[in-house]
C-alpha cells in the first residue's frame, strides 16, 4: 500500500507540471488570462503560436508517458516494489492520477488544462495500438465539425470502443478508459455549454464545411 500511495502521489504531482504554464513563465505570459482561459495545448497554440503550442504538447504528452511507462516499475528509495501489487493496476492508477494532476494542478492553484494531451501520453504507454483510433477519431470529428472540444470528447468514446474490440477481456483497461472518457466529458462541460449556445470557436482552417457556414 505504501508503494501505491507514494507512486499515485508522484504521478499526480508530475501531472501538475503543466507545459503551458512552465513555458509561459519562461516567456513571461499566463495563458489562463488569454483566449479561452484554459491552460492546455489548444489555447497555447491559439494565443502563442506554433512553437509555443508544440512545446506545451510535448511536455504534456511526455509526462503521461513517463507516469505510466516508468513510474510503476521504478524502485524508489525506502519504498521498493510490493510483490502483492499488480503492476497493471498500478499503471492504470498512475495514469489516472497524472491526468487529474494536469486538470487540477497543485502547483498552479488547481487551474489546469482539460487533460487531452496527457491522455494521449497515458494511452500510448498503456497500449500503443490505441493511439491510432484515438487520434483518427479526433481528427475526423475536427474536420467534420471544426470543434476541438467535441473532437476530444468523442475520441474518448472511440477509445472505449477500441479497447472493447482489441482487448475485450481486459476489464481493468476497459474500466480505466470508460473513467477517462467520462472525465474528459466533465472537463469539457464549458465547451458543451458554449456549443449549445452557438458560441464555441471552430478551427476554420481544418473545418471541412466552413465555406458553407460563412
Amino acid at each position: 500500500m505504501l508503494e501505491l500511495g507514494v507512486k499515485i502521489l508522484i504521478a499526480y504531482l508530475l501531472g501538475s507540471l503543466l507545459g503551458s504554464l512552465i513555458v509561459g513563465r519562461v516567456r513571461g505570459v499566463d495563458i489562463r488570462r488569454m483566449g479561452s482561459g484554459n491552460a492546455g495545448a489548444t489555447n497555447a497554440l491559439r494565443t502563442q503560436g506554433k512553437l509555443f503550442g508544440c512545446m506545451v504538447l510535448v511536455i504534456d504528452i511526455a509526462k503521461g508517458l513517463f507516469a505510466v511507462w516508468w513510474l510503476p516499475s521504478a524502485v524508489l528509495p525506502q519504498i521498493g516494489l510490493d510483490p502483492q501489487l499488480p503492476r497493471e493496476w498500478l499503471a492504470l492508477g498512475c495514469g489516472f492520477a497524472v491526468i487529474v494532476g494536469h486538470v487540477y494542478p497543485v502547483w498552479f492553484g488547481f487551474r489546469g488544462g482539460k487533460g487531452a494531451a496527457t491522455v494521449v501520453g497515458v494511452v500510448a504507454a498503456l497500449d500503443l495500438r490505441l493511439v491510432v483510433p484515438l487520434l483518427l477519431s479526433w481528427l475526423l470529428v475536427l474536420i467534420l465539425t471544426g470543434y476541438v472540444g467535441l473532437a476530444t470528447m468523442l475520441s474518448g468514446i472511440a477509445l472505449v470502443a477500441a479497447v472493447y474490440v482489441l482487448e475485450p477481456d481486459d476489464f481493468p483497461l476497459l474500466g480505466f478508459c470508460v473513467a477517462v472518457a467520462l472525465f474528459i466529458v466533465y472537463t469539457h462541460r464549458s465547451n458543451i455549454s458554449r456549443m449549445r449556445a452557438g458560441q464555441e470557436t471552430r478551427v476554420r482552417r481544418l473545418w471541412l464545411f466552413r465555406s458553407r457556414a460563412a
